[in-house]
């Protein structure tokens, strides 16, 4: 099959579009064509090195795709008995995003990003990059007809974040105020929408006018320019001087005091990401005197992501796509992504 890996850590000169092994099936597994696959910031920093990573490594976190083949273990040693949760041949499907045991006390609890074995698709271990993936029959999930693959791979990764964050972190609740921080990105979007679900007042992020249009399409009730704007005097005109109830933060050291100066008294800043550095510093006086909440949220469990599927099937919650690569120009759109001009996912295409 066709795949991108990467033999050496670098830019994104060291993808290579190449022939390897076909993915091999093991009877608790299910093989899938892969149709689209989304890019993440991961990818860049698997791309550049992180611990773990074994070379040569296929990227990808979010995958989309057709079913090829059940293993044994998961269509039944009978013919016509389907062990696989009615899953079959030539079906649609999404990849949940994560690597886990679904063995350990965690994962049995349904805590699988707190397993000790728990990455990201296309992290520790191989993700979309090519033409064929294995997978355990869990993670695969049936996508409805009302989205297509670029839009159904544009979901698994940003949305079970963002619902995680928001949602089984910072626990949001109708008529708060909540800002996300940089609207532009697959978080950013997602986080947006997931806020105006629960009716809130969303206040967002960008670094330019036409950003910030396309977040207020999508919910968004006010925009900050953060290249002409200072983040927390704009939040506080927003306000009243009140502040947010909630900051969803993933951008890092750029935003940080920012975000924590957004924050009303008793106020809660969950983040997910360090995009711009990761070391940032807290006055303690300020965060014990003003009784504020720091959470800390990695990507998700499988129950978050079936909860927020289940909006995203029903159209409540839309991805958005805002261009795609053939997977031999997989370089082009790793120089894309990091030029940081999208809004929106980029997918590939096998």
């Amino acid at each position: 099959m066709k795949a991108v890996r990467i033999h050496q850590f670098g830019g994104p000169e060291v993808l290579t579009y190449e022939d390897v092994p076909d993915a091999q099936l093991r009877k608790d597994e299910v093989l899938v064509r892969v149709r689209a696959c989304a890019l993440n910031h991961l990818d860049v920093w698997v791309r550049k090195g992180l611990p773990g990573v074994k070379l040569p490594h296929i990227l990808g976190s979010d995958v989309a795709g057709e079913i090829v083949e059940l293993g044994e273990y998961v269509r039944g040693a009978e013919v016509g008995v389907l062990k696989s949760g009615g899953l079959k041949t030539g079906q649609r499907v999404l990849l949940a995003p994560m690597h886990f045991c679904g063995h350990c006390a965690k994962c049995v609890a349904g805590l699988q990003n707190e397993c000790r074995e728990f990455t990201v698709l296309g992290n520790a271990v191989d993700g979309g990059n090519c033409e064929l993936i294995a997978v355990p029959a869990a993670n695969v999930i049936p996508i409805p007809d009302i989205l297509d693959f670029d839009q159904a791979a544009s979901v698994p990764l940003v949305f079970v974040t963002a619902w995680h964050m928001l949602v089984t972190r910072a626990g949001v609740r109708p008529g708060q105020t909540v800002l996300v921080l940089g609207a532009s990105s697959g978080v950013g979007i997602a986080a947006i929408q997931i806020a105006k679900l629960f009716q809130c007042r969303v206040i967002t992020t960008a670094g330019d006018e036409t950003k910030l249009e396309k977040a207020r399409a999508l919910g968004a009730d006010f925009g900050i320019n953060h290249y002409k704007q200072k983040i927390s005097e704009e939040v506080r005109k927003i306000t009243n001087k009140a502040g947010v109830d909630i900051v969803v933060e993933h951008v890092g050291a750029a935003t940080w005091d920012e975000s924590v100066k957004s924050l009303k008294s008793s106020g809660t800043l969950v983040t997910c990401g360090a995009t711009t550095g990761p070391e940032v510093k807290i006055d303690l006086r300020h965060l014990f005197a003003r009784q504020l909440t720091l959470l800390g949220s990695y990507m998700g469990t499988m129950a978050d992501l079936h909860e927020v599927l289940g909006h995203v099937f029903a159209g409540r919650l839309k991805p958005v796509v805002d261009r795609v690569f053939p997977l031999k120009d997989l370089r082009a759109a790793h120089e894309y992504l990091e030029k940081s001009r999208m809004f929106g996912k980029i997918v590939v295409n096998t």
